[in-house]
């Protein structure tokens, strides 16, 4: 089964990015994330969608 909410590091894992170019993506609105106390979390399906935008703009 496929995780519903990822961490910073595990969404970072799945692009194959670095920690700082995943805050990059999510200050500049192109991921969505929201937090739950001091944890920021990525749905997957924002991941998917962050990865097919980036996809249509190259």
């Amino acid at each position: 089964m496929n995780d519903l909410v990822l961490t910073v590091d595990e969404a970072a894992k799945r692009l194959r990015v670095s920690r700082w170019t995943l805050y990059t993506l999510i200050r500049s609105n192109q991921l969505r994330s929201f937090k739950v106390g001091r944890r920021r979390l990525i749905e997957a399906d924002a991941l998917t969608e962050c990865i097919k935008t980036l996809v249509e703009v190259a």
